[in-house]
């Protein structure tokens, strides 16, 4: 099947889906196209059955703002003649379902019908869509696509709550590809980050208020009195420079490691001992799962989706948001035993398993079968 991806090409979580789904479905034998205004940042390779395409939003004085949206609507028309695209799948409600639909529209008018399939990843519905300005958008997009998909149980529960969606949504988890997770290093270079004694406590995210970068900062605080211990913080965003802050402010500032963005994810949680995601709110907590798979056990709070993935006294321990003392508690527990540590990563990395892409890729495939069979008739309609 010929497939066209629009989806944000950043760090973020739905962008990294979006980029892995589609390296996957092209080596099932797919020719995927990637409908973007950069290259995804996990895209490396290009080929055959993989393409990129880019959108160009030329600047005219009249626009206060550049009308990305009416750029991507008009590059997906043309790449879907120009390649016979047989199916569109967006990730991200806003913009992306909205453009989506307007293609699809332009395309009839030439009696192309093409198949449009939404994923909900979270912000786009818990944040930016429940904006009064955008809502009516988002709810609009929504019931035009021919399938919906959510990341997970809790994301659907909500979406159903803040929207009125005429169909069904069905859920389809964020996944890992097991394949790509075995560590072939001999050497993690954990003596680059840490001391033979010291643990490794890991946190890695876009540095946003949702994340509570604070908790975490207050948690390796409450841990590192207990027992030796590094921080390592990858990502950038707007709380960084006050979690440096914080950090200076409580003296522990040299045992904190900011390493801004990385692309040498696996390297990192390849020495981690635990992982921390206290977040405000997660549609499903991927950076939990890659934590996992890497066999690095999770503190994180009882939000959104992330009880999906995080299994409480198994794969690590849930706390409710905010609760700092519960968190360091349960990281004591864990790190202060080897025995228990190890028992952790074991069944962390299991339950990561459950993940893999090669289970979760056939729901995909079979969505889009059967939004390719019913294209002339909406299943929101």
């Amino acid at each position: 099947m010929k497939i066209a991806i629009v989806c944000y090409p950043t760090f973020g979580g739905s962008g990294v889906v979006a980029t892995e789904l589609g390296i996957a479905l092209a080596n099932r034998g797919h020719e995927v196209h990637f409908v973007t205004y950069k290259q995804p940042v996990r895209l490396e390779l290009l080929g055959n059955n993989i393409h990129f395409h880019e959108v160009h939003v030329p600047e005219y004085p009249l626009f206060h703002y550049q009308p990305y949206e009416l750029a991507l609507s008009s590059k997906l028309v043309d790449t879907i003649k120009l390649f016979g695209i047989e199916l569109l799948h967006v990730h991200y409600a806003i913009p992306h379902a909205y453009a989506g639909y307007m293609a699809k529209k332009m395309l009839e008018e030439e009696d192309i019908h093409i198949p449009m399939i939404t994923t909900l990843h979270g912000t786009d519905i818990t944040l930016v869509g429940k904006h009064p300005f955008y809502k009516p958008a988002v709810t609009f997009s929504i019931n035009q696509s021919d399938v919906v998909t959510s990341v997970s149980e809790n994301l659907k529960q909500r979406t159903l709550e803040f929207f009125n969606i005429k169909g069904d949504i069905e859920v389809v988890p964020n996944f890992i590809d097991k394949k790509k997770y075995r560590s072939s290093f001999t050497d993690c270079q954990r003596s680059l980050m840490a001391e033979d004694d010291e643990k490794i406590i890991t946190h890695i995210s876009n540095f946003r208020k949702v994340k509570r970068i604070p908790d975490i900062i207050n948690v390796f605080y409450k841990v590192q009195r207990q027992l030796p211990a590094k921080l390592v913080m990858v990502g950038e965003g707007p709380e960084k420079e006050k979690a440096e802050v914080l950090c200076e402010s409580l003296g522990i500032a040299d045992r904190v490691i900011f390493l801004g963005n990385s692309n040498e994810i696996d390297r990192i949680l390849c020495f981690s001992d635990l992982f921390l995601l206290p977040s405000e709110s997660e549609s499903f907590g991927l950076a939990a799962l890659e934590a996992m798979i890497n066999e690095v056990p999770v503190i994180s709070s009882n939000a959104g989706g992330i009880p999906e993935v995080n299994r409480h006294g198994v794969t690590g321990y849930l706390s409710e948001i905010g609760d700092v003392e519960d968190m360091a508690k349960n990281a004591l527990e864990i790190l202060g035993d080897e025995k228990v540590l190890a028992t952790f990563k074991a069944n962390a990395r299991e339950v990561a398993l459950e993940f893999d892409i090669l289970n979760v890729l056939p729901l995909y495939e079979a969505i889009y079968q059967k939004a390719y069979n019913g294209r002339f008739k909406s299943a929101y309609s």
